[in-house]
């Protein structure tokens, strides 16, 4: 991703960003009153006691779930987000996560441009959602919440070599967005940090964040013979378009952190070109010859 570029992040406009993937559901959240760089404060003494029972609920049901399914290297840091009793208050997250990795939490109000995005995550900040979804939602939620950023992103950010890939990620998209290519480097993101899984000694494992913040799509996305399971390539990745509405149709599986850095540790910018010349692929897209697992 060539991260050796630095760029001014995005102005706040008070409105909530586009995105690239497909879906039907406009972001929810108070842009309004979020800061230049789209950070905000936390307001924890506004969560409701219902609301951090349902962060407990949503907390415990994953947990259940992680052995089996999850990395170990995910299931072994989970538990460095603290009590499942309540939503954590980020400023204490930060201090643990600073003290590991150099990592710290910030408050959005949902998702952000991408340029803002970038920018948080080249300064190894990691940006959060605020709010928490409805009861109504126990099961899915469309776009981000705060469940879905503490527990599905931050546990992995307390690991270094994956900590060193995010921020990595930050300054390389930064440069994307100068090329005009931050939809590609969007669906980079869509298929490692979010929807990622990686193949492990006991087999297929999930290390992405919404896959391991969904108690359906974790089984989805590792058990179910319905998704297609596709050795990693990141140019092929660059061409997949995907739902943010419904469980993927497809996910790229890489064999170890390291290989993930390694594929995307060259510039881009060559990259970024090929895949301008040629037609994106369907999110269930087949091409022959690929590694299937």
């Amino acid at each position: 991703m060539n991260p050796s570029i630095d760029f001014h992040s995005g102005i706040n406009q008070g409105v909530a960003p586009v995105t690239y993937g497909q879906g039907d559901r406009p972001p929810r959240g108070d842009y309004a009153q979020a800061n230049a760089d789209y950070t905000c404060a936390q307001d924890w003494a506004a969560y409701t006691p219902a609301e951090h029972d349902l962060y407990r609920r949503l907390y415990e049901r994953q947990a259940a779930q992680l052995p089996g399914l999850a990395c170990d290297e995910f299931i072994q840091a989970v538990l460095q987000l603290g009590s499942p009793t309540h939503i954590p208050r980020f400023d204490e997250l930060s201090d643990r996560l600073h003290r590991a990795t150099g990592w710290e939490v910030v408050a959005v109000p949902g998702l952000i441009p991408e340029e803002a995005f970038f920018a948080l995550l080249a300064k190894r900040k990691f940006p959060a959602t605020g709010w928490l979804r409805k009861p109504e939602e126990f099961d899915y939620v469309v776009e981000p919440d705060v469940f879905h950023d503490v527990f599905g992103h931050v546990p992995l950010l307390f690991n270094p070599m994956f900590a060193d890939y995010m921020q990595a990620y930050g300054a390389g998209g930064l440069k994307a967005s100068r090329l005009e290519s931050c939809e590609y480097l969007a669906r980079l993101y869509w298929y490692t940090v979010e929807f990622g899984l990686i193949d492990t000694p006991e087999g297929v494992r999930a290390y992405g964040a919404g896959i391991l913040s969904s108690a359906g799509e974790l089984r989805h996305s590792v058990r179910s013979t319905e998704p297609q399971r596709i050795g990693f390539d990141v140019e092929r990745i660059m061409r997949t378009l995907y739902r943010i509405d419904r469980y993927q149709a497809s996910y790229f599986v890489i064999d170890s952190f390291q290989n993930l850095i390694d594929a995307t540790a060259p510039d881009f910018t060559p990259l970024y070109a090929r895949v301008a010349q040629r037609a994106p692929l369907a999110a269930d897209a087949s091409v022959p010859g690929e590694k299937r697992y």
